[in-house]
């Protein structure tokens, strides 16, 4: 077990136990063990008590006291999930990771997660005990088992990282950084093709700190972080390991807690993987992951396994997480600086925004209006030709395409299109040929008109647009409806509710950056939830978070944390409820991060029994051209899956393909 360095902090879960005697444990096991069935409350309770040395020592004092291998007689006696997790304790580190590597190579297939997980995230000295372990273990080389059961540029990789050769990070120079920038970009966004060497030997080789430099500096230099370039050059095994270093190189400990809640989210558990990460990380930075788990997660990483897992298996693996993390909603004061951090490093990094939907080369709008009208004459339609043509011009191309279709034939393609297709995709394709700003504003009249109120497509577009497009869905809705965009609010909607909705549709969100001083007083303001009533505290949530720039709001929520130890979504979740509850923690959602709140959209649109069809086309057509592909990014990242796949999986025939065109591409 590797020792933490000299005056770091203690992170792990699990601790010498204290007046420690191994042959009195060794009597407890033997005792737990004898006769007809056996005690695994005494087995877990005493084998999750205890360090991975002090285990060591027992396995020692069973094999002299009573001639018997201990890990051998637990295999007999406990079986299962149960058995396969205390077993990993009884191993050193090590051994455990050796073992996990000769099942992930062995047999009809590779588990090529489980050595990127093992490899990625282990230090140089872990990588040389558990080259020694393999050979003493298997009486095998594992570079050789490696190269026999991966191929290409994922088994370079992991020839790199199985040297254990990464540089200390004691040296970093700044020239070095910011030739290794160049060298990546080159390789990559600036090369026909991609140099996979210059990828592997930098990621491989140089230390963590010099990596964090590099990545910084990579943002500011190509407008993107150096994930975003990794998805777009590489593919596969070889991606998803590359992908692991970088995690891994930002923050091990974020690295497995993302892998621990994959884990356990949705149908099954991947027990596998939580049983790899709760034994090998129990002694190293499990109060780390603990917190970061928090933090992400909304949720403690031990209310998880909890509502995750049953029985023995269950008690075992709760010892080993060491701790419930307060209430929902509340970081303990550590957790408090993790997101603190959190926020710092998102408030620096500036993704830059992609649509899927670019303008077409080539551009011949004469030839586009005459292959509409050829679509659409005569007996049947031919849809594919109008998705193939509408999906893959711009918005103002497609206006172009009206004018010309118009000047041409004397008739007005939307009517047009709306008498040749129906349903989905006449909802779909009619929607990319509006204007963004008109399309906005039907979707608004829409959900308004009628008996009942669309509430959550209010809240969607109000409080995810700019000021800009905020007036130009004014000035659409004015010309659309003759009707002002606040009349027609404040007729459907009321009390606080409305109050929020036309502030977000006024358009005058500030648009500075942020003010430090200003921030604390306006965190300071909506921090003291238990002063004045209800209304007084919805008014000062509405007062911060309906008009201060996005710059600021995410300053304001950092500076929550620190003054109260919860997230600022929490706390509205908590204080608030209905329509108000909802509109602002999507205006929290769209600040913290706009492209994952859509992902989360289209996710739910999709989820379970149905698809919510207006959601998922709302989405598709007004953000294909802005920040689509970021979303496609995000979903992928969140729930294990692409879009393209989701899309693919819930839709079907023309609209399913019509959608596909816009999403752009399998991840």
């Amino acid at each position: 077990m590797a020792k933490p360095a000299q005056g770091a902090r203690y992170r792990g879960s699990i601790r010498d136990f204290p007046d420690f005697d191994p042959n009195q444990d060794a009597e407890a096991l033997y005792t737990a063990m004898k006769g007809f069935g056996s005690d695994k409350d005494a087995i877990l309770e005493l084998i999750t008590s205890r360090s991975n040395r002090q285990r060591q020592e027992i396995s020692q004092s069973y094999k002299s006291l009573y001639g018997k291998d201990l890990i051998a007689a637990l295999k007999y006696e406990l079986t299962g999930k149960f058995e396969r997790l205390i077993v990993g304790l009884m191993r050193p580190l090590a051994y455990c990771d050796a073992k996990e590597i000769k099942d992930a190579v062995s047999g009809v297939g590779t588990d090529e997660k489980c050595l990127i997980e093992i490899l990625a995230s282990r230090t140089n000295e872990q990588i040389h005990q558990l080259v020694e372990a393999y050979k003493e273990a298997y009486e095998r080389d594992l570079e050789a088992d490696i190269l026999g059961d991966t191929s290409g540029h994922f088994q370079k990789m992991l020839v790199v990282l199985l040297q254990g050769t990464r540089e200390d990070d004691d040296v970093v120079s700044e020239d070095l950084v910011q030739q290794d920038v160049q060298d990546l970009y080159q390789a990559g966004e600036l090369k026909w093709g991609t140099d996979e060497a210059q990828f592997i030997y930098i990621l491989g080789n140089r230390s963590k700190q010099h990596l964090r430099l590099v990545f910084d500096e990579y943002l500011k230099t190509t407008g993107k972080p150096i994930e975003a370039s990794i998805r777009g050059e590489l593919s596969g095994d070889f991606e998803k390991l590359m992908l692991a270093v970088v995690k891994c190189v930002r923050s091990t400990p974020e690295y497995f807690a993302e892998r621990l809640f994959k884990a356990m989210k949705g149908l099954g558990t991947r027990d596998n993987t939580l049983i790899r990460i709760m034994v090998s990380r129990s002694e190293l930075d499990m109060l780390d992951i603990r917190e970061i788990f928090r933090t992400k997660y909304e949720k403690s990483l031990y209310s998880m396994i909890k509502n995750d897992t049953s029985g023995d298996y269950k008690k075992a693996l709760l010892k080993l997480c060491g701790g419930d993390d307060d209430a929902a909603g509340q970081f303990f004061p550590e957790a408090a600086q993790v997101a603190y951090q959190m926020w710092e490093l998102s408030a620096v990094a500036r993704v830059e925004l992609k649509g899927t939907v670019r303008p077409a080369v080539a551009f011949n709008p004469d030839e586009d209006a005459k292959a509409l009208r050829k679509a659409m004459k005569g007996i049947g339609t031919d849809e594919g030709t109008i998705i193939d043509i509408v999906t893959h011009r711009s918005n103002a191309q497609r206006q172009q395409i009206r004018q010309v279709f118009k000047s041409h034939f004397g008739r007005d393609l939307m009517a047009d299109l709306k008498s040749e297709i129906s349903g989905d995709l006449a909802r779909l394709i009619l929607g990319l040929m509006m204007t963004p700003a008109h399309y906005d504003a039907k979707q608004l009249k829409k959900a308004m008109e009628g008996a009942g109120t669309d509430e959550k497509a209010l809240i969607e577009i109000l409080a995810t647009r700019t000021n800009e497009e905020i007036r130009a869905i004014n000035e659409a809705y004015k010309e659309d409806y003759h009707k002002s965009l606040e009349d027609a609010l404040s007729s459907d909607t009321s009390g606080h509710f409305k109050r929020i909705l036309i502030s977000l549709a006024t358009g005058n969100r500030e648009e500075g950056g942020e003010d430090r001083d200003q921030a604390q007083e306006d965190a300071q303001e909506i921090a003291d939830t238990s002063s004045g009533d209800k209304t007084s505290l919805e008014t000062r949530f509405m007062t911060i978070l309906c008009t201060r720039s996005y710059p600021h709001l995410r300053r304001v929520f950092q500076e929550f944390i620190k003054k109260t130890n919860y997230d600022v979504e929490h706390t509205i979740k908590k204080e608030m409820s209905g329509d108000v509850r909802d509109a602002f923690v999507a205006i929290v959602q769209s600040v913290k991060n706009k492209p994952l709140f859509f992902a989360d959209k289209l996710y739910k649109s999709m989820k379970g029994a149905g698809t919510d069809e207006k959601t998922l086309t709302r989405i598709m057509v007004s953000r294909s051209e802005v920040d689509l592909l970021n979303i496609r990014r995000e979903f992928i990242e969140k729930y294990d899956k692409s879009l393209h796949q989701a899309i693919e999986g819930d839709t079907s025939g023309d609209f399913m393909k019509a959608l596909l065109a816009l999403c752009g591409g399998e991840d």
